[in-house]
């Protein structure tokens, strides 16, 4: 007698198609597993949910996640991350907020991925006090922004003509203790160029010497 797959064996063929994007090949292993008796746990939805995501397949990856509500298996911060995310990237930030919410009421606490994530759904919405708020919510319950969090702020409110609003957040990760990279200048020179303060722009283009930050084309193109 040949060995009986288990459901670690499943998983394994799972999240190997879903990472080589044979998800529908995935999907077929997912239906096979569960005839032959073997059920699935939280890892062979993850690697489901997330793979159906990056293929832009979110109704489906939702579909899975109240497939799991019927049958009791405990969803954890991985299986939301891929659905907030893919909710944002979709520009459906009410419902990656509803997700946030049900995490939230499942006393799941969520990630930097997903505070990332719902970061930048707020400022592609336009509502950039609202994300500023996060930040702080975020801080206030222990996880640590990256530079990932701060310049997708800063980007938001340079982008809506409040350079000064960006330079305080710069100065806030700073305070930190997190470095500015390339980015986080290029968009605070943008910026302030943008309001028409080129004084400024240039005294950051000077910090950001000073820092040992690389210039790349975009700096210089920027000033031109």
């Amino acid at each position: 007698m040949g060995c009986k797959p288990n459901v670690v064996m499943y998983n394994i063929v799972i999240d190997a198609l879903c990472k080589s994007r044979y998800v529908s090949d995935a999907v077929y292993v997912f239906y096979v597993m569960q005839n032959k008796g073997v059920v699935p746990s939280v890892v062979t939805y993850n690697s489901l949910i997330r793979g159906l995501c990056k293929s832009g397949k979110w109704s489906e990856a939702a579909g899975l996640v109240n497939d799991m509500r019927m049958k009791r298996i405990e969803a954890n911060v991985v299986t939301f991350s891929g659905l907030i995310d893919a909710c944002v990237k979709e520009g459906n930030v009410l419902e990656a907020k509803e997700l946030y919410k049900e995490m939230i009421q499942r006393c799941i606490d969520p990630d930097i991925r997903i505070y990332n994530s719902l970061i930048n759904g707020l400022c592609m919405d336009g509502r950039l006090d609202e994300a500023k708020r996060m930040l702080d919510y975020m801080v206030s319950k222990g996880c640590v922004p990256n530079v990932v969090t701060y310049n997708t702020l800063i980007k938001g409110f340079c982008k809506s003509r409040r350079a000064h609003d960006g330079m305080k957040l710069f100065c806030e990760m700073a305070h930190r203790g997190i470095r500015g990279d390339t980015f986080t200048y290029n968009t605070l020179i943008h910026g302030y160029c943008r309001v028409g303060k080129l004084n400024v722009a240039r005294k950051v283009m000077r910090r950001m010497s000073e820092s040992s930050v690389p210039r790349d084309i975009i700096t210089f193109n920027i000033l031109l």
